[in-house]
């Protein structure tokens, strides 16, 4: 990991403007999952680094990109580029990001340098999808786990798969590896979202529902709720919530454990990419200490 904060930080330098280098050291602090990820994968090879870097730039850029679209103020329990600097800002910087990347991306054979290109498309699709998603209560189960296998594991999937091909493994077991851990990823931050606390999550508490997403637990509280309550449901998307209405919400998952059934799903994600991968302890461990996160 050190080698990849060096050549982060040599992209970066590269770039050579010292307003970039000082957004981008706003965005540091990461899990830097896919980065380990790829580490992992393709240890033995001496481009994995470099590889692991442009990656870690792309999700830089889809996060400011993001926070920007979806007018967030804190990003890692911190004041993001968009508040500190203005929208303005923080898109130009993802579009430095995104192209250096794109830039670094075409020394690596084609294969690999498309399937990371390609992912970069279908997360731009699923934040589009996302925020059109958000326009009104969305109860289909199916069309929110196609946007988010297109906007958070595409990238995952990617890094695994091209890390795989880079270490002359198998691609195909690697990629699903790497979606199923993206989408059990996404799902448990969803949980986490109404689970845990504010100072925990480095954002308000529920602050998905406020912002139009509609995540797995709301989806399947809504189906199975009466019609009056499934009025009162709708009624409250994308609004403040105040305390009685965030505890009703609650209160309604407990009874009806969407909860659970949410993290089931995660589960057997997690369980089935395990199965793919039970010779390879480390990854195995990823996805371990990955579903533990919930609650």
């Amino acid at each position: 990991m050190q080698r990849v904060e060096r050549e982060i930080e040599r992209l970066i330098k590269e770039i050579n403007y010292d307003e970039v280098t000082r957004l981008f050291e706003m965005l540091q602090g990461g899990k830097r999952l896919r980065a380990k990820l790829i580490l992992k994968i393709a240890h033995s090879s001496e481009k994995a680094p470099l590889l692991a870097a442009i990656v870690e730039l792309i999700h830089g850029a889809s996060l400011l990109h993001d926070d920007v679209i979806d007018e967030a103020t804190l990003r890692r329990g911190v004041a993001s580029v968009n508040a500190t600097d203005g929208s303005k800002t923080a898109v130009m910087l993802g579009d430095i990001l995104y192209s250096k990347a794109f830039t670094e991306l075409v020394s690596f054979e084609r294969d690999i340098a498309k399937i990371v290109a390609s992912s970069v498309t279908a997360l731009s699709k699923g934040e589009m999808m996302d925020v059109k998603m958000a326009d009104e209560f969305n109860g289909d189960e199916e069309k929110y786990l196609d946007m988010l296998y297109l906007k958070t594991a595409t990238l995952i999937e990617a890094a695994a798969e091209s890390a795989a091909i880079l270490a002359g493994k198998d691609s195909a077991s690697h990629a699903l590896y790497g979606k199923n851990l993206g989408l059990s990823f996404q799902i448990i931050d969803d949980i986490l979202d109404i689970t845990a606390d504010a100072a925990t999550l480095g954002k308000p508490a529920m602050n998905d529902f406020v912002e139009g997403k509609c995540t797995l637990p709301y989806i399947y509280l809504y189906k199975v709720l009466n019609d009056d309550d499934k009025k009162k449901l709708v009624s409250l998307h994308a609004k403040m919530l105040d305390e009685q209405d965030a505890l009703w919400i609650k209160q309604k998952m407990q009874e009806h454990k969407t909860i659970e059934k949410s993290f089931e799903l995660a589960q057997k994600l997690s369980n089935e990419a395990m199965s793919v991968m039970k010779d390879d302890t480390e990854l195995v461990n990823i996805l371990q200490t990955m579903i533990k996160r919930s609650y």
